[in-house]
């Protein structure tokens, strides 16, 4: 006993000696946990603190914080709920967390969370080449996964360049494909997302939408005459500005979005298709945003018989939420591509690929589709009779599955749509503005129930009669 105390006192002693000593040393190890420098407690940091440390250039719908999510609606850290009819911009098309999606992914990440595509195959992403498939036609057979929409857009332009031996690329009006350098040069619904990143990609054609505001046309103007005068336009960019010869591919949104949520005419497509085919040009379907149910089939290109595109484009819903984002294409095409010429670090997440095999299970499951139907006609039912009742200024209110939007006419102030998005904010519910024109437009879940549909109405309508002093 005494040889412990005795020792415990020399160690005293010694330390406080050496006290000086230790506090100069950086080494963690010598200093104790008061003495090391603490981050700043991150329990609840508010709107103040994400306003001072997060990227100024994010532009943003509201100043929440959300703290979780369920099915349609979002969860705030003042306690408030959201009706979101936003989906994370068409990403949860199955609504927040849904139980089913979230197991597979839980289950995934026990088992392997990361296999690097250029390392291995890995079971997920085979088992989820097999089961999509099942929902393309056969000619469309060969993938190549990726993580976001800009990523996937930029793996189909070169897919085109490195398949045809062709430099340029078109696109068309009012059409949203990215923020990256090569598709925000693709992108001409807005200039916000290049202005100031110039210069863009180069050798990037555009050709007019039959989209009767974009064209400056009435909204009565018929849909054989803008598709002709459009198909037109195709020809002439090709004898006037660029060569087929040097022409890779024409991509399409088969639904614009940004651009107004604009369904494009079977005609259009049809009449693109032909003439890319006689120029040995590759017909592209951007369907990031339309795909996996948004536009009422699984691709928005199903909804025309027997009109498959060469590549077709798909993120966003694809995962539900988790980044997952690819190509497919037919093989012939995509074996021009050498080995070591694709890849990417996180390309086909394991995780997001089981996520996606659980999105097809609850499309089989649960009659997605039949609700989009339903809550797609329900929606746009009522918003006419919302216009009807308060005689409102609106061009046009148009249904694509749901992908629903309300055009107000070209009379009323700058910044109408986004009056309207904010009124409703006011009332918790989600929606967005979009295009250069005064559109609204509405992305709820495509498994949104019929009740949440109603109480969606019944605040958009206090929203609308707030702005036009109904």
């Amino acid at each position: 006993v005494y040889f412990f105390f005795a020792s415990s006192a020399v160690i005293a002693v010694m330390l406080r000696r050496a006290a000086p000593i230790l506090s100069r040393t950086t080494s963690p190890f010598f200093q104790s946990a008061a003495q090391l420098k603490q981050p700043p407690t991150l329990d609840a940091p508010s709107v103040d603190f994400g306003r001072q440390h997060v990227c100024n250039g994010i532009g943003r719908l509201s100043e929440m914080v959300v703290t979780h999510a369920e099915g349609s609606w979002l969860y705030s850290d003042d306690g408030q709920e959201y009706l979101d009819w936003t989906t994370g911009i068409g990403v949860c098309n199955l609504g927040h967390c849904h139980p089913k999606i979230v197991k597979a992914a839980q289950e995934q990440m026990a088992k392997v969370m990361h296999a690097q595509v250029n390392i291995s195959y890995h079971q997920p992403m085979l088992q989820l080449i097999q089961r999509m498939q099942k929902h393309l036609p056969s000619e469309l057979d060969t993938f190549f996964f990726w993580n976001s929409g800009a990523e996937a857009v930029e793996a189909a332009v070169k897919l085109a360049r490195q398949a045809t031996g062709r430099p340029a690329v078109c696109v068309v009006q009012g059409s949203y494909h990215g923020r990256t350098i090569g598709t925000m040069s693709m992108t001409t619904s807005k200039t916000i997302y290049s202005a100031g990143f110039h210069p863009l990609m180069p050798a990037v054609f555009t050709i007019p939408f039959p989209y009767a505001t974009q064209l400056h046309h009435t909204i009565k103007t018929s849909e054989k005459e803008m598709v002709e005068y459009c198909l037109q336009a195709f020809t002439d960019l090709l004898d006037q500005s660029v060569a087929p010869s040097d022409l890779s591919c024409v991509i399409v949104e088969g639904v614009l979005g940004e651009g107004g949520y604009i369904a494009a005419p079977e005609s259009y497509l049809r009449g693109i298709q032909e003439i890319c085919k006689k120029h040995g040009i590759l017909f592209v379907i951007d369907d990031v945003q339309a795909g996996f149910g948004r536009a009422g089939k699984m691709f928005s290109f199903q909804r025309f018989e027997d009109l498959t595109p060469d590549v077709l484009i798909f993120a966003k819903g694809v995962a539900n939420g988790l980044p997952l984002s690819g190509i497919v294409s037919r093989k012939e095409l995509m074996d021009k591509q050498p080995p070591g010429s694709m890849g990417g670090t996180y390309a086909g997440n394991a995780v997001a690929c089981a996520a996606a095999l659980a999105v097809l299970d609850v499309f089989e499951e649960e009659n997605v589709l039949e609700n989009v139907a339903q809550r797609s006609v329900q929606l746009k039912s009522g918003l006419q009779d919302i216009a009807a009742k308060y005689d409102l200024p609106v061009e046009d209110i148009r249904a694509t599955g749901l992908m629903v939007a309300i055009e107000f006419k070209g009379s009323v102030p700058k910044g109408t749509a986004g009056a309207v998005s904010k009124a409703a904010l006011k009332r918790n519910l989600l929606v967005l503005p979009c295009s250069k024109f005064e559109v609204l437009r509405f992305i709820p879940a495509l498994n949104i129930s019929e009740q949440d549909m109603k109480v969606g109405l019944e605040r958009i309508e206090g929203a609308l009669a707030e702005v036009f002093g109904k």
